[in-house]
Order: structure tokens, then C-alpha cells, then sequence
């Protein structure tokens, strides 16, 4: 009997296997471009809207220091005495008048609410004011600044219009974006308190986390004996890095805030929480950078006299160290991005000034974010997309370190 396939037949199924081939890669070329496409969306929401939160628009005041007369001595404004005096000094009302003024009745309303801080500044830096009429550009309210950026109502655009005939308004860099913390005021918010709370966090995070995470890796690659517990050790390191981040907020807030006492909102409890959050993660990276090393390399240590931790640590731990460095940024890149966690133990707070220390009350970026996204203030919205936007390029660079080491430390066997 003869079950030779006919030549035709064996052609058409070669055309079906070449067709089938050929859909497949349209397939996944679309859902490339399509996964693109959505990317591109993405940043391209993000930068439209975050690239006019890193201007500001500024109102030129003319204030007359000298018919003033505020009671301060040009020759005592130096040092914290200096300070002192001008807190006590009344520049908001010196700044409401000028205003008006300047600009009519409604003047005052044209003007952030924390432009007397740019008046007191100006006086700080320039003690001779004092004694004369001088120009200060001062941060425009949010309304305002909404409209000279194209988006406001109809009455803001008209004293938009009234101030551009006069030369009264301008946009600059807010530098300020970068140098202050929250505000109840849009036009004086700032990333600094809320990334300085998180790089903070992330210290105390790597700083315990890394070290105890790679020497899990060690004991349990190469010196736990292989049993049930062992085993039972392993399925709840893999099982705990994929617990949702949330059961480790409960966690923190059960362990830290509720049994140990330790202050509510700190840096120093976000970064506990965090840890417990990226050990697992660090582990499951170590150990498989560990197995990644070729046993020749322990043979070879062992044989010309090295004892077993020399290998390990000698030889096994920097041959494995770009793994575990790849797979920690990885893990830190996650945490930086984690809100339900920080939310659980209380780092939503209100903060307007940076924490200098651990225990300071702060917040983190990704909760400034959340904070800001819920403000009925639209001032808030271009201040939101820039906060995002400056995450992603943390985000982006963080994961940018993580592709240099593994390039730059990486050994090909």
C-alpha cells in the first residue's frame, strides 16, 4: 500500500503553513504597534499637559517700599534675627495694597496667595528697597495663570488681556516646582518635599532590604539543606512577591504604627513597609543570579584551597552581583510607584515643609500625585501631569541604571 502524500497536497499544505506563519507575524507586529501606540498616548497626555506645569506665570508688582513704611532696619536683616523681623513685618497687606493699587479693586485677587513671599524675598536679598518704589515679579493666582496659558474663563482671559496691554505679565521656569513642597495654593506647589520623602523612603528601603535579601539568597542557594522546610521556606518567598502591595500596607500599619509605635507618615515606617515589600523580590533575583554561575567556578575555588565561604563571597557573590543588582533596581523601580502601601500608614498627610530626618512627617510622590489628581482647584491638574512626568523620568532612569549594570558587569559564559 502506498501512503506517500501526493505532491499537490504536500504543496498546499506548505501554502497553509507559510499563511499561518505569515498571520502570525502581522499578529504580533500589531500588537507591537498597538502596545506602542498606547505608550506613545500615554506620554503624549502626559508631557501636553505636564510641560505648562513647569512654568509659571508672574505678575510685574510695582511696590512702593518707602511710603510703606514697614518697620524693619536694612542693617538687621541678616542671619535668623533677620528672618524673625521679617515674618513680623506685614507684607501680605503691603503686597493686597500695592495691588490694588496697581491693578484696581480686585487687584488683590490677581495675585497668588503666596506672592508677599516673593516681596519678602526681594527685601531679603536686597535690603535697599526699603527705601524706594521697585518692580517685583510675583507669581500670578491659579485662575490667571490658567487663562495666560489659554484655558481660563471668559473674566480671567479679559484681565489676562488688561495686564498684557500694560506689560504686566509674563511666563517664566517654575523654578519653584522644584524647590517647595505641597500648598493649599496651585501656584505655589512644589515636588521637592514629596521626592525628598520619597528618595528618603528608598534609602531605608535599599538599606534593608538589599542586604538581608541577597544573604537570603546565599544561605538558601548554598548552604540550606534540601527538605520540606526548605521547600515550604521557597513557595512563601514566591508567594509573598506576589501578595498585593496593599496586604503589606496592613502590615506596616499593624506592626510599626500599631504594636511598635513608631511615628505615623515618616519616611523611616515607609520604608519598613516597603522592605517587606521588595525582599521577596530581591531573593527570587539573587538566587536565580546565584544559580546563573557555572559550578566549575565553585570547583576551581575549592580546589586550589578556598574554603566555602571564600567561594561564596570571593567568587560566586561578585560573579552573581549584576543579577542582583538588575533585579533590585527592579524591585526599588516597583516601590517608588507603590501608593496603597504608603496610604495604609498614613503618609497622605498634609506637608508643607521637606523632612530633614527619618522620623519627620513626609509623603511620597506617588501619594502627592493621587493627593493632587483629587483638588477641585484646576491649577492642580498641569501640576499633577508634571509631578507624574518628573516619576517617570525617576522611573526611567532608575531603570536605565539597572540596563547599564547588567551591560556594563554582566560575564558571558
Amino acid at each position: 500500500m502506498n501512503s506517500a502524500v501526493p505532491a499537490d497536497e504536500r504543496r498546499r499544505r506548505l501554502r497553509q503553513r507559510h499563511a499561518a506563519e505569515r498571520r502570525f507575524r502581522l499578529a504580533g507586529a500589531a500588537a507591537v504597534l498597538i502596545s506602542a501606540g498606547f505608550l506613545l498616548f500615554l506620554l503624549a497626555t502626559m508631557v501636553s499637559g505636564g510641560l505648562r506645569g513647569f512654568t509659571r506665570t508672574q505678575i510685574a508688582l510695582p511696590v512702593d517700599f518707602a511710603a510703606a513704611g514697614l518697620p524693619l532696619d536694612p542693617g538687621q536683616l541678616e542671619g535668623r534675627e533677620g528672618a524673625a523681623s521679617l515674618a513680623g513685618a506685614g507684607f501680605e497687606g503691603l503686597t493686597d495694597h500695592a495691588a490694588i493699587a496697581a491693578f484696581g479693586p480686585h487687584g488683590a485677587r490677581l495675585l497668588s496667595d503666596a506672592a508677599w513671599i516673593s516681596v519678602r524675598n526681594a527685601v531679603r536679598r536686597d535690603p535697599s528697597l526699603l527705601a524706594r518704589r521697585a518692580v517685583i515679579q510675583v507669581p500670578a493666582a491659579s485662575g490667571i495663570d490658567i487663562a495666560f496659558k489659554g484655558r481660563g474663563t471668559p473674566e480671567a482671559e479679559a484681565e489676562v488681556a488688561s495686564l498684557a496691554r500694560r506689560s504686566a505679565i509674563s511666563s517664566h521656569f517654575n523654578a519653584a516646582l522644584f524647590s517647595a513642597a505641597d500648598s493649599t495654593d496651585a501656584a505655589a506647589v512644589g515636588v521637592w518635599g514629596a521626592l525628598k520623602g520619597s528618595l528618603l523612603t528608598m534609602a531605608v528601603t535599599l538599606g534593608l532590604a538589599f542586604p538581608v535579601g541577597v544573604l537570603a539568597a546565599l544561605y538558601l542557594e548554598e548552604y540550606a539543606p534540601r527538605n520540606r522546610w526548605t521547600d515550604l521556606i521557597e513557595v512563601s518567598i514566591n508567594n509573598l512577591a506576589a501578595v498585593p502591595s496593599i496586604i503589606f500596607g496592613l502590615l506596616g500599619l499593624a506592626l510599626f504604627l500599631n504594636t511598635l509605635g513608631l511615628p505615623r507618615s515618616a519616611p523611616l515606617v515607609g520604608g519598613l513597609t516597603l522592605a517587606l515589600m521588595t525582599m521577596p523580590v530581591i531573593v527570587i533575583a539573587g538566587r536565580n543570579a546565584i544559580k546563573g554561575v557555572p559550578p566549575s567556578i565553585r570547583d576551581a575555588a575549592l580546589a586550589v584551597g578556598a574554603s566555602p565561604v571564600q567561594v561564596v563571597f570571593h567568587h560566586v557573590l561578585p560573579l552573581a552581583l549584576p543579577g542582583i543588582l538588575t533585579g533590585t533596581i527592579i524591585g526599588m523601580a516597583r516601590a517608588l510607584g507603590e501608593t496603597a502601601p504608603l496610604l495604609m500608614i498614613g503618609m497622605r498627610a498634609f506637608v508643607a515643609a521637606p523632612p530633614d530626618r527619618l522620623t519627620d512627617p513626609a509623603t511620597a510622590l506617588p501619594v502627592q500625585i493621587f493627593l493632587w489628581s483629587d483638588e477641585v482647584n484646576r491649577g492642580f491638574v498641569e501640576k499633577t501631569s508634571a509631578a507624574i512626568l518628573v516619576l517617570l523620568f525617576v522611573l526611567l532612569a532608575m531603570n536605565g541604571l539597572a540596563v547599564y549594570l547588567r551591560n556594563r558587569l554582566e560575564t558571558r559564559w
